[in-house]
């Protein structure tokens, strides 16, 4: 009897695998003819496997791995994670197409980790990553003229200097008394309370450890995001919460709901204050947003989810990048002494020996810095992946690109092609520098962070979705000058 079980357990087993595999090659099929008949040219891809797709040929380091499949499949390829198709551009001819010839066709986005955006609170009220609207027109505008102009962030020049001098001296502290100390998480807290300063400055004078307050539950969050697996965010694992993992997503984003409800409601305590003709120099981020939020008559009506959003992704896109940025930019120094000699001695000729900070103002006084910046966001781009998503019907190289398609632009891969740059994994300051008496083409003194111009450098974007922080600074300020002296 046990083994007329077995045998009928085998046999249904079969027929159900038989079943399955049926179903996917009529699957192949119906897709390969529709797409014969409709004479739709797809770019290449890699072959995939069914239902996880090409997850099996990616790793965690995925612009690395995107770049690695590029080099076989072409500039333009399509790769699905699990069930989503995604068109993945790696050259700098192919960006220029989607960022500035077809800049209107492909100004929406997306967010690439759409496994997790059931768990995210704040789902639909997205800026960065928001579509091509009313809403993120009317917040670039913001942004622009009001936000992050040229001249609200000179107002908060002295918060950088403050900032910057009291890392200092706290490093000057503890190398004399022989303390070990954590750099990464040293500039993590400085680029945290410059950012929680020029944001909610006000509150932060009230409640001197709301940046700590702040750092921790966006460490929360992002630790409880980096816990899902690579699989559990593209794969068909992302429609389930088996170990509870976006549970305890959700609670940690709750908490920081909370708190910035807790902040809302002080400023709007404050708001007679503030109409009644507080000096405008006095402004931080939060009072600019809270009194369109009060605005009637604004263009598009804000809500407090909209503005909790906007400040959930300035703390995501300006804390631990710029921290991450820093530190890449000082551990090629270390590693590059003849480099860091040289910047060095830039340092000491143009700004002197005496003992102060370099200001933002010597910044255009120091060409080598520049490149140094330059060069390190090149190798360490903030963002490696650029979101773009099509919003008609249109052909890039002679491929079909439909309405809805997602795009992914690898700035990594633009930037370390071996085609544009000598030497593309070293680090070599001296490319940024304008070419004196010399025939190499690798010398690129017109590359800027705005990438508008030459399409081989994108460490911030380019087009109508490039960073929008770099857009504002550059209508009243040599761009260059402004990031370098921010970073560095």
């Amino acid at each position: 009897m046990a083994t007329d079980d077995h045998h009928g357990f085998a046999y249904y087993f079969f027929l159900g695998c038989t079943c399955i595999a049926i179903i996917l090659v009529v699957q192949l099929v119906v897709k390969k003819c529709t797409s014969f008949c409709t004479k739709t040219r797809h770019p290449p891809s890699p072959p995939a496997l069914p239902i996880i797709g090409h997850l099996h040929l990616l790793s965690s380091t995925l612009p690395s791995s995107l770049r690695t499949l590029a080099s076989r499949y072409g500039p333009l390829m399509l790769i699905r994670f699990g069930s989503a198709p995604i068109f993945v551009v790696s050259d700098a001819s192919t960006a220029k197409e989607i960022l500035k010839t077809h800049d209107v066709d492909f100004a929406s986005k997306y967010t690439l980790a759409f496994g997790l955006s059931k768990f995210d609170i704040y789902d639909g009220y997205t800026f960065f990553n928001a579509e091509y609207g009313a809403y993120w027109r009317f917040m670039k505008k913001l942004c622009m003229t009001k936000l992050f102009a040229g001249t609200q962030l000179d107002r908060f020049i002295h918060i950088r200097e403050q900032e910057t001098l009291r890392l200092l001296k706290s490093l000057v502290e503890k190398s004399r008394e022989g303390k070990p100390c954590d750099l990464g998480e040293e500039l993590s807290v400085l680029s945290s309370n410059i950012i929680c300063r020029m944001a909610i400055g006000k509150r932060c004078i009230e409640n001197p450890n709301l940046p700590i307050e702040i750092r921790k539950l966006i460490g929360d969050i992002m630790k409880s995001a980096a816990k899902f697996s690579f699989n559990e965010v593209f794969g068909p694992l992302s429609r389930f919460d088996f170990l509870g993992k976006g549970k305890r997503l959700v609670s940690a984003t709750c908490k920081y709901d909370q708190l910035m409800e807790q902040l809302m409601k002080k400023y709007e305590e404050q708001v007679e204050l503030i109409n009644g003709g507080d000096h405008e120099g006095e402004k931080d981020v939060m009072d600019i947003l809270m009194e369109t939020f009060k605005d009637t008559n604004a263009e598009l009506k804000l809500t407090r989810r909209h503005i909790k959003k906007f400040f959930l992704e300035i703390f995501f896109a300006g804390v631990e990048t710029i921290a991450a940025a820093m530190q890449a930019a000082i551990t090629e120094l270390i590693q590059n002494p003849t480099v860091f000699t040289k910047l060095r001695e830039e340092i000491r000729l143009n700004v002197g020996s005496e003992n102060r900070l370099v200001k933002e103002s010597d910044v255009p006084d120091l060409p080598f810095l520049q490149a140094v910046v330059k060069e390190t966001l090149r190798l360490s781009p903030i963002g490696s992946l650029r979101a773009r998503q099509c919003n008609v019907d249109t052909k890039i190289n002679g491929y079909d690109i439909e309405a809805g398609t997602r795009i992914l632009i690898n700035g990594y891969a633009i930037m370390r092609d071996s085609n544009t740059w000598d030497k593309p994994d070293e680090f070599m300051p001296e490319r940024f520098l304008p070419a004196k008496s010399t025939d190499s083409a690798d010398h690129r003194p017109a590359l800027d962070f705005k990438g508008d111009q030459d399409f081989h450098y994108l460490p911030f974007g380019s087009g109508r979705r490039a960073c929008v922080g770099c857009i504002s600074r550059a209508g009243c300020h040599s761009l260059d000058d402004r990031n370098a002296g921010a970073m560095l």
